[in-house]
């Protein structure tokens, strides 16, 4: 079984525990996310609601749902209730609650759980009533966000636990069409988002070091760019050595420069024991004493995650919150005794 810590440390997010409804606010375009435990990070250009009408329209197909039309009264209303099948953190509540309004603004919708709480194997955290035809269209849709959500908030909930006091940022390796649903599962789970794209923070990498001949020329051209364009926003830039960390700091310590932040990539020495050697993350961290923040990156995994955050060092960033995501298995039932009875025969529940 799962074992969950609350949630500590500056870079995690706390909510009331309460029972959603949000029925009511779901179908106010002008108000979407009002009564959401977290609401989804920002994003300027990302249509939440174009990527479930696309979703369910992938599964429709243009011609509809041939079994529910064959089988299901048009008129017929039923209840179903969300069965969790695994331990974990439920995320994608308010998500799948978006989908049934969009299939059918009139079901109604109740949970006993919030995105960010837990959950185990056997509970029964929420139920939809109304059309049968309706929820059984919007079911899969529904179910395949809250899965994957809920399974890189169990993820991500695991490694921030591991790594405090360090925060545990994902990446932009997630799921094309999907950046923001990732990320938004990431806070749900008590991480915190590192930049949603290319367009919100520099973040100065190898190949953009190698382009500008060094890593002094990538941040001189960053800080002239940033200064002629009249922009404010984090820059980070990538180290790989000890070396580009003295040459960063020597740079700083000569130049007014708008650097936030030093990326820490792959000090973390994998051993043949299976452990890491973080000595040269320390040494990384301690030169560079408070004046940036810091971020490792490289060879995390929930066994190596805590001792990279005790080294000292900002943040831990792990492409593996969403590019390796496990989801937790939840279902819609109906006949939910009927459902539970065979989850126990198959240990699911």
């Amino acid at each position: 079984m799962l074992s969950f810590s609350p949630l500590v440390g500056p870079c995690l997010f706390t909510t009331s525990r309460r029972i959603v409804r949000m029925a009511a606010t779901a179908g106010n375009p002008s108000k979407p996310f009002e009564s959401i435990a977290l609401k989804p990070p920002l994003h300027p250009t990302y249509d939440l609601k174009g990527i479930i009408k696309l979703a369910l329209a992938e599964d429709a197909g243009g011609q509809g749902d041939v079994t529910s039309m064959a089988t299901t009264p048009i008129d017929m209303e039923v209840e179903a209730n969300f069965l969790a099948k695994e331990d974990g953190i439920i995320a994608g509540i308010a998500l799948a609650e978006m989908v049934f309004q969009e299939v059918d603004p009139s079901l109604k919708v109740d949970w006993s759980q919030k995105d960010g709480d837990y959950v185990h194997k056997g509970l029964q955290f929420g139920k939809v009533y109304g059309r049968a035809h309706n929820i059984v269209v919007a079911e899969r849709v529904a179910l395949n966000f809250m899965q994957r959500m809920s399974g890189i908030a169990t993820l991500t909930k695991e490694m921030a636990d591991a790594a405090y006091p360090a925060c545990i940022l994902e990446t932009r390796k997630t799921a094309p069409g999907l950046r923001l649903v990732d990320k938004w599962a990431v806070l749900i789970g008590g991480g915190r988002n590192h930049r949603m794209g290319l367009f919100d923070m520099v973040l100065i990498k190898d190949n953009h070091i190698s382009i500008a001949g060094g890593i002094t020329n990538a941040i001189k051209s960053v800080d002239t760019y940033l200064e002629q364009k009249k922009l404010q926003m984090e820059v980070e830039v990538e180290t790989r050595t000890l070396e580009e960390v003295h040459e960063v700091l020597r740079y700083a310590s000569q130049k007014k420069t708008s650097l936030t932040r030093i990326m820490l990539d792959n000090m973390v020495v994998p051993l043949q024991n299976g452990d890491v050697d973080v000595s040269m993350l320390k040494e990384a961290v301690d030169l560079i004493n408070g004046r940036f923040d810091t971020e490792a990156s490289g060879n995390v995994t929930l066994e190596t995650i805590h001792k990279i955050g005790q080294t000292g060092v900002t943040y831990i960033s792990s492409g593996a919150l969403t590019h390796s995501v496990k989801a937790l298995d939840i279902s819609l039932k109906i006949d939910t005794e009927l459902a539970l009875l065979v989850g126990r025969r198959t240990k699911r529940a």
